[in-house]
Formats: structure tokens, C-alpha cells, sequence
């Protein structure tokens, strides 16, 4: 891969205290077979791996960031932990959740655009291995609760499918917080609760779902033996809109003259009581002392509906810094160097082979990841692997009108959206989303569309790249394309080498099938593959006439070409 002469990242562990001598051991290789484990554990099993995913949190929205939403429990496991303070998501549901289940980039699972709607016929691609498959194959019992957002169009798209013993909780992207229902347009509503495979209308008791959720994975701790390795993949749906949360969180801010402010803060509370909740059920059971927790949002907050994500850029759905950089720690007794923020460069797509990595699981070289085992740079503060960070190319999203391979020096269609992070320098180019600082005294209870002191940006009008030293100014206030074409040269050079790896984009059109009235009034899997020999048969039967057995004959098979060409 060419490398650029620009700074690389190195990892910067602030330590404030350390009660673990440094491992000789090194977690650098992209297989860990035949590694000594670093973990001075006294049982010497595997650690117990608890994976937190939170949905739409803003950067401000925890305590240690200076909000004034109350989250002493976040805050605790944090200071007592390692703060990931120079962390990276993808800017929507989807595309973070993929990312983390495969350690790859979109452009490498064909995800690159949007999201995954409930009405197409899309999922996580098959071939792809999962984390909890390779745990799993490791010796870990898997369990998933909370929202699954990577499709269920078939059966083999859901979470038991891919690699989870037992799973409780959504298959969409949002919905209502006690009905657990949800509308994907007029006429196309549904029930979207799961026990496994199924709807879970005998669990439900109209609980509000984060509370819901938790009791859920308290049980299955209480259920499960300590002494086996477990895996629990907790992806909570707050706090995503709609804006819903018992009452008596509210009460703690009704200082707050934002109603969607308001909201947000007691669902962020509510939230923190939760791991609360959770983490003394670890200790309660027998976990906590060979556990690594680790606690991620899936993109940036929303300004629209409460979120903040100040001092930084833009919002959720934007490839500004708003949008990407994450909230994040990981708190364990296993860590060597506990009580530090950790500078490294860490994206999402590190957990796959780190958490493997810890699990004494295998990864093959053909898997062909994009992230990088980063255990040492967090728990002892080493040198990082990671060096730079493809945010993503969309192909589909071209909507940059002054956008052309002229502005990209012929080397790139700067019409086409994309971000690219290398060392200090990040490169964007295209349209890359709603691109205005939101400062907290926003929140008033005027809307955000007639707020006077929202920072507009003028200057931003008929761009198609921008070039940022984010070690320098985080805040995205000075494009530098001007002052270093050379580096914009460079890195959209590295864009290009990167499209040339990508695979073709899945953003299928809806399916009308989808419609839950036609699966028992649920959310659930819907397309059913017809084989050819039956249709010939059925045609042979006299069941179907010569046309329209014709007809479904060609679709499938035409279907069943490019499948196997995908």
C-alpha cells in the first residue's frame, strides 16, 4: 500500500496509574494462533467478552465530556477504564453494526450506501464470517440482545443464523419503545419483537425496551456458567428516536426548556442506569473479574432530536467529525494500564480481530480484513497497527453539482461522496452532509430550523473536497486544500487505490412481499428462493401455463446467476 509522507498516528496512552506490570507479549500479528496470552488471568480461561452498542449517543452526551446529562455510571467505568479518545464509527446504523460484525469496510461487503431498509430484500452478506461465529468456533456461548439492523429478508440473514446461540430483540433499525411496533410507510406496519426466529408476543410485556433489554441480559448471565467463556452482544436501541422514556427520568431535567432535549437526556440517563444494572449483575454472578467490557456508540447524535455532538461538526448520517467520532471505553480488570485515555487511531472494524484475538480464536489470512488488532495500543499503551481509516466511498451518492474530475486533479470524481483518514490528514469529497456546529445553548425551545445562533457556513458553497489536519483542529474550521494540494493529491490518489479493491454496491429496490400484513402482522423473513425443478414440474403438472412458468423460469434463473455472481 503507498504510503503518504504525512505523520502517521501514533498511539498515545495517557496514563495516570497502572497496578499491572506490562506483558511481554505482542498483539500485532493478523493471526493470534500460537500467541501467548497477555491476560494474567487466575482461572487462565478465556475472558468474558460483554460488548456494549449504543445507538445515536453524541459526542457530548456522557458526563466525561462535559454534557449536563447525569451518567455517573458511564462516567465511572470510563475513569476507571481506558477512554478511547480518538475513536471512529460510520456515520449510520448499518454501516457501524456491519463493520463490527465482519472487520471489514463497506466497500468490501457491498453495504456502501445508506442503510439497510426493512423492505428490501439485503442483508449482511453470506459469505461473510462473523464475530460471534469465530467466538463461537472458539469455544464462547454467543448471545445477542437489542437491535440487529443488518436485514432478515431470509432465513439464513438472521442473527441465530449468523453465528448467535440465542437472540432477543429487533430486526429494524427503530420502532416504538413499548408497542415494539413499526410503520415503514403507509400500510406497511408491523410487530417487531424476537425470541430467536420468532415473534415474541409471550415475552412481551409492554416494557419499556431498554429496561426491557436489560433484564433480558441479566438473565441470561444469571442462566449461564461463569466458567464458560460467553459472549453478549448488548446493542440497546436508545437512544434512537422516537423520543420515548418513563416518566421519572424526566423529572431529573426539567431545566431543560428543549422538550427534545429533555427527552434525550432522560433516555441517556436511563441508558446509564442500565449498565449500571448490567454490571452489577456481573459482579453479582460471578463474571466481572474476568471480563473485558467495551462501550461504543454506532454514529454521531442527532441535533434534530436531542443529540449533541459539540465542539465537533455536523451530525449523524455526515462524514463530518460529528457524525464518526464516537463515544468509547473499555473497562476491565484485565487491562494493564487502567485509568488512561488512549490517542490511538481505532475504528470500528478493530474489534473483530482484537475481540477474537482475546478469545484465543483463529483468523485466517484469506479473510482479508480491514481492522487491525489493537489490544496493546489500548490495555499498555504501545504503538498503534493502525494508520489510517477509509470512512467510506458511495458511488450512489453523487450529489456534489460543482463536483468533477477536474476539481479531483483527474485522479477522482470529487462528485462522488467519500472520506479518507491518514495519519493527521482527513480528505473528504462530494457532499458529506449537514456541516454546521451545533453549540449546546441551542437547545432552547425555539426549532432548530429558526435558532439565530446556529454557525452557518458560507464558504463551504460549490466545494467538492476538503483537506483537515483533525490532530490540529478537530473542529474542521480549516480547510487546508489550498495551502497542500499535494497532500490532496496524494490521498486522492489512495481513494482511487481503495475503490479498486470495492466490490458492486447492494441497494436493492423494494419488495412488496416485505409487508408484514402478508407474515402474520410481524417483521420477519419473507423471501422464499424457488427452484427451478419445481417450477418445471409444476409447469409439467399443468399447474402453470407454458407463459407464465416461462416467465418465472427466467426470473429465477436469472436471479440464480447473479447470486452466484455476487
Amino acid at each position: 500500500m503507498t504510503r503518504l509522507s504525512v505523520c502517521a498516528c501514533v498511539c498515545v496512552c495517557q496514563q495516570t496509574s497502572s497496578t499491572w506490570s506490562s506483558s511481554s507479549s505482542r498483539r500485532r500479528g493478523a493471526d493470534p494462533r500460537g500467541r501467548e496470552n497477555d491476560l494474567d488471568r487466575a482461572s487462565g480461561s478465556q475472558p468474558h467478552i460483554i460488548f456494549i452498542l449504543v445507538d445515536d449517543q453524541g459526542f457530548r452526551d456522557v458526563g466525561y465530556h462535559g454534557s449536563e446529562i447525569k451518567t455517573p455510571t458511564l462516567d465511572r467505568l470510563a475513569a476507571e477504564g481506558v477512554k478511547l479518545e480518538n475513536y471512529y464509527v460510520q456515520p449510520l446504523c448499518s454501516p457501524s453494526r456491519s463493520q463490527l460484525m465482519t472487520g471489514r469496510y463497506q466497500i468490501h461487503t457491498g453495504l456502501q450506501h445508506s442503510i439497510i431498509r426493512a423492505t428490501q430484500p439485503n442483508c449482511l452478506p453470506l459469505e461473510n464470517v462473523t464475530l460471534p461465529q469465530k467466538l463461537k468456533a472458539a469455544g464462547y456461548t454467543t448471545h445477542m440482545v437489542g437491535k440487529w439492523h443488518l436485514g432478515f429478508y431470509k432465513r439464513g440473514c438472521m442473527p441465530t443464523q449468523r453465528g448467535f446461540d440465542t437472540f432477543f430483540g429487533s430486526l429494524l433499525g427503530s420502532g416504538d419503545y413499548y408497542s415494539h411496533y413499526k410503520c415503514e410507510g403507509a400500510g406497511m406496519c408491523g410487530y417487531d419483537l424476537h425470541e430467536g426466529e420468532e415473534a415474541a408476543w409471550e415475552q412481551d410485556r409492554g416494557l419499556y425496551s431498554t429496561l426491557m433489554f436489560t433484564q433480558k441480559a441479566v438473565s441470561i448471565l444469571e442462566n449461564h456458567d461463569p466458567r464458560r467463556p460467553l459472549f453478549l452482544y448488548m446493542a440497546y436501541q436508545a437512544v434512537h428516536s422516537p423520543l420515548q422514556v418513563p416518566a421519572r427520568y424526566l423529572e431529573r431535567y426539567k431545566s431543560i426548556p428543549n422538550i427534545y432535549r429533555r427527552k434525550y437526556a432522560a433516555m441517556v440517563s436511563c441508558l446509564d442506569e442500565a449498565v449500571h444494572n448490567l454490571t452489577l449483575a456481573l459482579k453479582r454472578y460471578g463474571y466481572y473479574d474476568n471480563t473485558v467490557l467495551v462501550y461504543s456508540s454506532d454514529n454521531g447524535g442527532q441535533p434534530l432530536v436531542g443529540g449533541s455532538n459539540w465542539p465537533l461538526r455536523g451530525s449523524k448520517a455526515t462524514y463530518w467529525e460529528g457524525g464518526i467520532r464516537a463515544v468509547g471505553f473499555v473497562h476491565s480488570p484485565l487491562l494493564v494500564n487502567k485509568r488512561t485515555k488512549c490517542r490511538a487511531l481505532i475504528h470500528i472494524t478493530d474489534w473483530f480481530p482484537t475481540l477474537v484475538g482475546l478469545g484465543e480464536g483463529t483468523l485466517d489470512e484469506d479473510m482479508n480484513l480491514d481492522g487491525y488488532d489493537v489490544w496493546e495500543a489500548i490495555s499498555e499503551g504501545r504503538r498503534c497497527p493502525r494508520q489510517d481509516i477509509l470512512h467510506n466511498i458511495d458511488p450512489m451518492y453523487v450529489k456534489a453539482k460543482n463536483g468533477s474530475w477536474k476539481a479531483g486533479y483527474g485522479l477522482w470524481n470529487t462528485a462522488i461522496r467519500a472520506a479518507l483518514r491518514v495519519g493527521h490528514w482527513k480528505l473528504l469529497t462530494g457532499n458529506p452532509g449537514y456541516s454546521d456546529w451545533v453549540p449546546p445553548q441551542t437547545f432552547s425551545n425555539q426549532m432548530l430550523t429558526k435558532r439565530w445562533h446556529n454557525e452557518r457556513v458560507q464558504w463551504d458553497r460549490g466545494k467538492s473536497v476538503w483537506l483537515f489536519n483533525i490532530t490540529a483542529d478537530p473542529y474542521e474550521r480549516t480547510d487546508l486544500t489550498q495551502r497542500h494540494p499535494h497532500i490532496v493529491k496524494k490521498m486522492l490518489m489512495r481513494l482511487a487505490q481503495y475503490n479498486r479493491t470495492a466490490v458492486p454496491v447492494r441497494y436493492p429496490a423494494k419488495d412488496l412481499r416485505s409487508n408484514p400484513q402478508y407474515n402474520g402482522g410481524v417483521w420477519g423473513p419473507w423471501y422464499k428462493e424457488e427452484k427451478l425443478e419445481d417450477l418445471e414440474s409444476e409447469r409439467d403438472n399443468g399447474l402453470l401455463s407454458n407463459h407464465l412458468a416461462k416467465r418465472r423460469w427466467q426470473k429465477t434463473k436469472k436471479g440464480k446467476v447473479r447470486r452466484t455472481a455476487d
